[in-house]
């Protein structure tokens, strides 16, 4: 089975030892967790004292100077062991290396921001692309800064988390736009439902999230766009986060596979069906190492193409990994359709794979138009 290189900052031992000797013990609680459908609290405790939610930060500004490969090997090394903990730990990880890209090309807000992250290992959860191009809420103008009031979903490890990134719709003088903004956890108004009840991935804690009245400081406002258009934000968003997410489904698919090869090992009428799922594998693997290559590690130019082939691989990705998974199941048979066996979660985890975006209907339209010349989203 193919490993991804990446260059590792960290010394004896390296992230990627740190997250595979963690994942044992996240291993041991995965069935815990997905059978009462509770946050992964504990996993997040661990992840923290290794001070793993400040790996992607430049060493300069007190992280662990993790690059964008390895934060994508960390989340792979999670996802093989709890895909949950995987998940919602990418979830963190994106919008700390956006910070990073922007960072590294002077962007002082995002300097500010990665400084204070890594000084108190704060954990970050975010609505990210649910709210997408349009977003929801009201956000109201105040002394000082915005009231702001909304109903956010999918907030993945909100329970865990210190900062909230979200936006919301304000309709100024000049027509409505979607502002952007971090806002503590604890802020008076932000209240986390507990509803969280899934098929799959059930450690994540992505409950909803109300705002209600909360206060947004000018100062926090770090990104102003129309809505319901394509923004060039998203060009580097999209590039940035979705090989993280990506890294946690292929491991999961890996995991998929070991029990597979294990649950045929002597049994030569299997040769087949493991020939075809370690096809299936490859070709996701394939595509997440390709979009790794062409984030290379900050140092794109984000423009529409690029962010067309990474939803186009994403797409392949998620195509492929599921296929894998639906293989092993095959081959492990029986056994792994009871709830006790890591099989059957896998299952269900990898099916929230389609909900990121770009579902794969949506993304061959968006690819298709740029191929086109046409605006990536259809104005209605």
């Amino acid at each position: 089975m193919s490993t991804m290189a990446v260059s590792i900052d960290r010394n004896e031992p390296g992230w990627i030892d740190i997250a595979s000797d963690l994942g044992e013990n996240f291993a041991a609680r995965a069935v815990q967790h997905d059978q009462q459908g509770d946050f992964v609290a504990e996993n997040y405790a661990e992840l923290k004292e290794e001070r793993l939610f400040s790996a992607a930060i430049p060493s300069e500004l007190g992280g662990g100077g993790a690059t964008h490969a390895d934060v994508c090997a960390i989340v792979r090394e999670l996802g093989r062991h709890c895909g949950s903990t995987g998940l919602s730990f990418a979830m963190h990880s994106h919008p700390v290396c956006v910070n990073v890209f922007k960072h590294l090309r002077g962007d002082q807000k995002s300097t500010g921001a990665l400084r204070k992250i890594a000084a108190e290992e704060l954990v970050i959860a975010g609505t990210g692309a649910n709210d997408w191009l349009a977003s929801n809420g009201e956000a109201i103008e105040v002394e000082g800064g915005y009231r702001v009031n909304a109903h956010k979903r999918f907030v993945s490890g909100g329970p865990g988390a210190d900062l909230f990134v979200t936006s919301a719709v304000f309709d100024g003088d000049d027509g409505p736009e979607i502002l952007h903004f971090a806002v503590p956890m604890a802020s008076d108004g932000v209240e986390i439902q507990n509803n969280w009840n899934t098929l799959g991935m059930r450690g994540t804690g992505s409950n909803d999230i109300l705002m209600k009245d909360v206060f947004v400081p000018a100062a926090a406002i770090v990104a102003r766009r129309p809505i319901g258009t394509w923004h060039p934000m998203w060009d580097v968003i999209v590039p940035i986060a979705l090989p993280i997410i990506v890294a946690c489904y292929v491991g999961l698919a890996e995991t998929a596979a070991k029990l597979a090869i294990q649950s045929a090992t002597g049994k030569s009428h299997q040769a087949a069906a493991i020939g075809q799922m370690q096809s299936e594998l490859t070709i996701a693997q394939t595509a997440l190492e390709d979009m790794i290559r062409i984030v290379d590690n900050y140092k794109f130019t984000p423009d529409l193409a690029i962010t067309s082939d990474i939803l186009t691989r994403k797409a392949i990705a998620a195509r492929n990994v599921k296929a894998a998974v639906e293989t092993a199941s095959e081959i492990v048979g029986g056994a792994g359709f009871f709830r006790d066996h890591p099989m059957e979660r896998i299952a269900r985890d990898v099916r929230a794979f389609h909900f990121h975006p770009l579902p794969e209907r949506i993304q061959q339209s968006f690819s298709g138009r740029i191929a086109l010349g046409l605006e990536p989203i259809e104005m209605r």
